[in-house]
């Protein structure tokens, strides 16, 4: 498949440009997981919280992003999967289910591939509608996070928020003005190829 090709058929993810295999999907796929379990070693502890902040959530969305809806949620599902079966990827190098914070895991899934769909239809295209996107993503996570969170770590309601949620908003801004500086600038570069 051609660049060309790629860049004019609606629906298309960056990873639509590679030509199509089940090699290439499962490359993508297990790539991803990776990525996103490197990320998550970028890790820093936030005073009062059980949750770090990470480069995790980030590169879930972007993984869900590049790859769209089906291969990021595969991709991030083999994440958990293997987090959970022992690989040590999780944020800080933990594994397994018993975290207070594996709620953002089970979020992020959601996530990628809402994130996905959206690209699917040109959410990646343009900054506004990239950090649109990267909002709702980072929404979902706390959606499914924040409340697992209070759950395991016996707080309340307004504790969790507190410690789940308002200490990384200023880093998820960050994030979104990343991702919608960098995935527009890549449509860009493919369709002047």
């Amino acid at each position: 498949m051609s660049t060309a090709t790629a860049t004019a058929r609606p629906g298309a993810v960056l990873a639509d440009l590679l030509p199509a295999s089940r090699v290439r999907d499962v490359a993508l796929v297990v790539g991803g997981a990776v990525l996103t379990g490197l990320a998550a070693q970028l890790s820093v502890p936030v005073p009062g919280s059980p949750v770090p902040v990470t480069g995790q959530t980030f590169a879930a969305l972007l993984v869900g992003t590049t790859l769209g809806a089906r291969r990021g949620f595969l991709s991030l599902a083999l994440y958990a999967v293997a987090g959970v079966a022992g690989v040590p990827w999780f944020a800080q190098g933990a594994s397994g289910a018993g975290m207070v914070s594996f709620g953002y895991v089970l979020g992020m899934l959601l996530a990628s591939a809402l994130v996905g769909a959206l690209a699917r239809r040109g959410a990646d295209r343009s900054p506004l509608r990239m950090a649109g996107t990267m909002i709702l993503g980072e929404a979902v996570v706390y959606a499914v996070g924040v409340p697992y969170l209070a759950l395991a770590a016996h707080l309340s309601a307004s504790q969790a928020v507190a410690a789940g949620l308002t200490p990384f908003l200023i880093g998820d801004a960050l994030k979104a003005a990343l991702a919608m500086g960098a995935l527009p600038t890549a449509w860009k570069l493919v369709d002047k190829r």
